[in-house]
């Protein structure tokens, strides 16, 4: 009898766990007759903006409009520059250009693969112009080094603003990531760690001020209905998403735990092997998002992996800088590029979800074992 292939995410299982939770909470949105910013989204914002340690949370559609609206708030302008990095989902950087900024891209630190501090200070020390903005993305949920960035940011005039899509729950020391920048912005896309059963997004912020701009900008500049103070976008999270991620909020810390424990196990039953496993950085919480591979021979371990029935994924196969949308047209640090390109060519994701069984974590190690046999 052949196995069931194991695959790299599993976002179903998740929702089949709480079906009858998340039944009950989409009923109740849909009888109550009220779908579009009401007690279900005002609720969740409160719940989810506390559990970050954020004062303010304002719902909106999808990670990407966060960031877009998160620069908008801070008044962004088509001659400023945003600093971020070429390795990560290409939402980081659309939502720099779809703000009218220019992105600003800089190296990663080869063990973390999160926005590298030495590169960002060589980058202001020699700005290409004025950097309005620094954005970490808290990469496969690892929390970027924001002791380091943060000055630098300051130092630039520049606000923080954290991309925390991938690391919910994360904690730089004992802060949640989202809480310690200006503003922090989270996507509740079906795979991340707290999803929603489609789209979904929030930005959260410390800032009165720039919390009110948020909510204002995500519903066409209103402060009040069908006037506009602001240009604003169509960006709403809406009450059947927020009514599911109410539920799911709940299991968030028992599931990013699993998650480590599932980390913790392929740290050990993989040791030794010609691959690198995922760094932690020091006195902070990994939430693993990911659980990232880095080998030198990432295509053949990847086929290897494939024939044995081991799901993989490559986040991110192709850094934004060398898209074909992108190629050529964005600035780039003074310190290039070269780690970023180097980790696209290596990493491999493996196996990550918390349903995923004990049976099936020692499936994934003994088919790693045997792929690096395999193409050793």
């Amino acid at each position: 009898m052949t196995d069931t292939p194991i695959p790299q995410a599993d976002p179903r299982a998740g929702f089949l766990a709480l079906r009858s939770r998340i039944d009950i909470a989409m009923i109740h949105v849909i009888e109550g007759g009220h779908y579009v910013l009401g007690r279900e989204v005002l609720g969740f914002e409160q719940e989810f903006s506390a559990f970050v340690g954020a004062g303010h949370g304002i719902g909106v559609a999808n990670g990407t409009d966060a960031l877009l609206l998160a620069l908008k708030a801070i008044e962004v302008g088509p001659q400023d520059y945003v600093a971020t990095v070429s390795h990560t989902a290409v939402a980081t950087v659309a939502a720099i250009e779809l703000a009218g900024a220019k992105p600003l891209l800089i190296d990663i630190d080869p063990a973390t693969m999160t926005l590298d501090p030495q590169a960002l200070a060589a980058a202001v020390a020699r700005p290409p112009g004025r950097i309005a903005a620094v954005i970490p993305v808290h990469l496969y949920g690892q929390p970027a080094d924001l002791g380091a960035l943060g000055p630098l940011a300051a130092r630039a005039g520049a606000a923080l603003i954290e991309d925390a899509a991938q690391a919910h729950g994360a904690l730089w020391g004992t802060r949640m990531v989202g809480s310690v920048g200006r503003l922090g912005t989270f996507s509740f896309y079906p795979t991340k760690n707290l999803p929603a059963l489609g789209d979904g997004g929030m930005v959260v912020t410390g800032e009165e001020t720039l919390a009110e701009r948020v909510r204002a900008l995500r519903q066409y500049g209103w402060r009040q209905r069908y006037v506009s103070e602001l240009t604003g976008i169509n960006s709403r999270l809406d009450e059947l998403q927020a009514a599911i991620l109410r539920v799911r909020l709940t299991m968030l810390e028992a599931e990013n735990q699993r998650r480590r424990d599932i980390a913790a196990a392929y740290d050990s039953g993989l040791a030794g092997l010609p691959v690198a496993l995922p760094a932690r950085r020091p006195n902070c919480t990994h939430v693993f998002h990911q659980y990232v591979l880095r080998s030198r021979k990432r295509e053949a371990l990847q086929r290897a992996l494939t024939t044995r029935g081991i799901g993989t994924n490559i986040h991110y196969p192709v850094p934004v800088h060398l898209q074909p949308a992108y190629k050529g047209r964005l600035a780039i640090g003074p310190s290039g590029l070269a780690e970023t390109e180097r980790a696209a060519e290596e990493v491999l994701s493996l196996p990550m979800f918390p349903q995923l069984a004990e049976d099936q974590i020692g499936r994934v190690i003994a088919g790693v074992h045997g792929a690096c046999a395999e193409t050793d």
